[in-house]
């Protein structure tokens, strides 16, 4: 879905990889692991500086604790990431919501929220989503 937008528009030289190391430090790691990373370049190995990254994607889940958030957040903040995209499963009684964040002028401005159908503009490129998709 997101491989397909990025490629739509002839943006060339992005690249979506899941699960890779990103090299942005925090107090309890060397390294985060974001659930897909978009790079500036075709993937050469399995850890890539920040700078190689356009767009971080976390998938929350009730197991991740508000402190590892808030770890992961200020972290890609810190590594000023261009595009940062959160997306909450929910449970049995919310549906899913991606909310998806520009840096911007030193901090993250929110500017996109997707319930379950919508565009995204906090990113290399628009990209359109159904989070029915994803399941």
């Amino acid at each position: 879905m997101v491989d397909d937008a990025l490629a739509a528009p002839g943006r060339h030289g992005l690249c979506v990889v899941p699960a890779v190391a990103v090299r942005i430090s925090t107090a309890w790691r060397t390294a985060l692991i974001p659930d897909v990373v978009v790079l500036t370049k075709k993937p050469i190995g399995v850890s890539f500086g920040a700078d190689e990254v356009a767009l971080v994607v976390e998938i929350w889940s009730p197991a991740n604790r508000r402190v590892e958030r808030e770890t992961k957040f200020a972290a890609y903040a810190a590594a000023e990431v261009p595009f940062l995209w959160t997306l909450d499963l929910g449970d049995e009684f919310r549906c899913p919501v991606l909310t998806a964040y520009r840096w911007d002028k030193g901090q993250y401005i929110e500017e996109n929220v997707v319930k379950p159908v919508g565009t995204i503009t906090a990113a290399p490129v628009p990209v359109k989503l159904d989070l029915a998709d994803l399941s």
